[in-house]
């Protein structure tokens, strides 16, 4: 899911329900998909290491919230997306993507199953208005109907190994019995609210969905309740090292357009024997029998210097890809990396070199995710 800052434009910015509540708590606050969003607090590295080993706050509110039903719900969006949202047991989850027809991938989501036939579609802030499009104009043949609810939902999210102890103090929902990627409908703070287990941090977490003005209310409870236990406000900066350390990928980095699921590592989100067809099929099919050209890897700096997005990658002195992530893994305390590169070159102890400031640095091939929680 999408957590990159992207540039300022001249278009007014978005802000959240939570905006003057950040400024208050003095956030560096950036354009990030047309929205005015923290980036930091007290900084990247602090926050970073408090969702390891505490738990922090994330405003999510920027994301995309889409609801599908109707009597052809669950097969509207099985033609619609790659996953099979009709093999989901109500309260569950799971990770999909919209695909082009030609394969390439137009949004990573997260598709929640509320109801026999009624489902959480949450697309990434930068491709929520294109996600909606798309997939209204995909249902327009079933009696489904989109109800496009992101400029009315806030959304707060606790992340950390003490998210649960935390959440639990607030809530009737039976946090021991949600499991992973699971969500439920209940109470949080005395304010109706979605509860999902899921996140983009490597960490256990929750996610909360409430009405638009809810949200400040959601944050200063879950802050309160949290101060004992060192909960802390993080932004978009720790959010990033925090899923690249994850492995998890970035839409507009790891994921675009130019990319199917298959190269990213993820063709097992794809499923090709699902009944009835959906769009992209046909070239996925041939995707999946093909030979891939590119594959997306890990890669650990060995020499000295940070890998950036788009930074070129070489086996020898033949070009091989190019970085799609890179940062200092506060974590592992070593340079890291993801970046696609030539199938041939893509497996683990691989030696490779990126290209740093002009200086060609060592990197190795290795397996994602750099880092796994404690179980």
């Amino acid at each position: 899911m999408s957590a990159d800052v992207t540039a300022s434009s001249t278009e007014p910015l978005h802000q959240t329900a939570l905006v003057d509540i950040h400024r208050g708590l003095g956030a560096r606050l950036v354009d990030f998909a047309g929205w005015e969003m923290p980036v930091q607090y007290s900084g990247i590295l602090e926050e970073h290491r408090a969702v390891r080993e505490r738990a922090g706050l994330f405003d999510l509110s920027h994301m995309g919230e889409l609801f599908v039903e109707g009597d052809d719900a669950g097969d509207a969006l099985a033609a619609a997306v790659v996953s099979d949202p009709r093999t989901l047991a109500v309260g569950r989850a799971q990770y999909s993507m919209l695909c082009a027809p030609d394969g390439g991938i137009i949004d990573d989501l997260i598709v929640y199953r509320l109801g026999p036939e009624r489902f959480l579609v949450v697309a990434n802030a930068s491709n929520a208005a294109v996600d909606s499009d798309e997939l209204a104009a995909r249902l327009s043949d079933w009696k489904a109907v989109l109800d496009d609810r992101s400029r009315i939902t806030s959304l707060v999210a606790i992340q950390g190994p003490r998210s649960a102890e935390v959440l639990g103090t607030l809530t009737d929902i039976d946090l021991a019995a949600l499991r992973y990627y699971a969500i439920a409908e209940g109470q949080v703070a005395g304010i109706e609210a979605l509860v999902a287990r899921t996140g983009y941090t490597g960490e256990d977490g929750f996610e909360v969905f409430v009405e638009w003005a809810r949200g400040p209310e959601i944050w200063r409870a879950l802050a309160a309740a949290g101060e004992s236990a060192g909960v802390v406000p993080c932004g978009l900066g720790a959010r990033d090292t925090l899923r690249l350390e994850a492995g998890m990928p970035l839409y507009g980095n790891e994921l675009g357009r130019d990319t199917n699921p298959f190269e990213a590592g993820l063709g097992r989100v794809v499923k090709l024997d699902k009944a009835g067809d959906f769009v992209g099929k046909a070239a996925l099919e041939r995707a999946a029998k093909e030979k891939l050209a590119k594959r997306l890897v890990g890669l650990r700096i060995t020499g000295r210097g940070i890998a950036r997005h788009g930074y070129p990658v070489f086996a020898g002195d033949r070009s091989t890809g190019v970085v799609t992530s890179g940062t200092f893994s506060p974590t592992l305390g070593v340079p890291i990396a993801m970046a696609y590169v030539a199938s041939g070159d893509a497996d683990a102890g691989t030696m490779l070199a990126v290209e740093i400031r002009g200086q060609r640095v060592a990197a190795e091939v290795v397996a994602l995710p750099f880092y796994r929680r404690p179980r």
